[in-house]
């Protein structure tokens, strides 16, 4: 087990402005002038590429949403560094737009509730999938506190057994309502533009019905290249344990939007839980 009483950033300048004052120009380019309705939700998913990529995706989709003041992050574990399920109970986490801090109340008590769980920041140091979301949230709501949850693991009884243990958290201790779910992921990888839009629609649509189980035989059927759908299947889980009904798909795109090239693309997509 690693401890980490501050976790530093470490894909700024890379995957997003070093600089808050550019972070937040980018950012006020992706969304536009208009003014957005906002609605409550029960989670989002998001991507989590170079903002130049998939920003507009992330942005477009949190303009949309009353974000409270906590914030659960799932993430995908690219590193293969720590735990299969990691979770930081304490701390704080840094951006170019501030300081983060890890809510240690509702993180201990998910932590003690959870068969599988494990207390580590090894899984947290390197890993970039959540880090990108934090410019982003600090965006739209100025202060936040996160617990960061990242995962390893492709075993759906107990992807699902950690989301319904999440909501049961949050229900049991007054939490409801005032927590945002928020999966990292990136949908279809290299593939051609086509043929990652097939994919990635059947994926979406599984996720739309909030059916966990259909989204994994997809990703099996299909070989779906998409990095996050642990925590995806997570989310999808806690949710309905919370009251969710439906999601609803906000924005997708692809790399090729960006690059123009349609020969090998990233897929990326906004949806909203509620």
């Amino acid at each position: 087990m690693v401890s980490c009483k501050i976790r530093k950033p470490v894909v700024a300048g890379r995957f997003y402005p070093k600089d808050a004052k550019a972070i937040n120009k980018e950012i006020d380019n992706f969304i536009g002038k208009g003014q957005t309705r906002k609605v409550d939700a029960v989670g989002c998913i998001l991507p989590h590429a170079g903002y130049l990529y998939s920003g507009k995706v992330a942005a477009t989709t949190l303009s949309g949403i009353n974000i409270p003041e906590l914030v659960i992050l799932l993430g995908p574990n690219h590193t293969g560094e720590g735990f299969a399920y990691s979770i930081m109970t304490e701390g704080v986490w840094q951006t170019p737009s501030g300081e983060v801090r890890i809510d240690n109340q509702l993180a201990g008590l998910i932590l003690k509730e959870s068969r599988y769980l494990k207390e580590d920041a090894l899984a947290h140091l390197n890993e970039h999938s959540l880090e990108v979301e934090l410019p982003m949230l600090q965006y739209f709501k100025k202060d936040i506190r996160i617990i960061p949850i990242a995962f390893m693991s492709d075993n759906v009884s107990i992807l699902r057994e950690i989301g319904v243990g999440l909501a049961n958290s949050i229900l049991n201790h007054d939490y409801k309502g005032k927590v945002l779910l928020l999966a990292s992921s990136d949908m279809t990888h290299y593939e051609p533009e086509e043929e990652a839009r097939f994919k990635d629609s059947k994926a979406i649509d599984a996720i739309l019905a909030l059916d966990e189980r259909r989204l994994i035989e997809d990703i099996n059927s299909l070989n779906i290249s998409m990095c996050g759908y642990a925590p995806v299947v997570v989310l999808l889980a806690a949710a309905k344990a919370l009251g969710a009904k439906r999601g609803n798909l906000i924005i997708y795109q692809t790399s090729g939007d960006i690059t123009k090239d349609k020969t090998s693309v990233v897929g990326y997509a906004g949806i909203m839980v509620n």
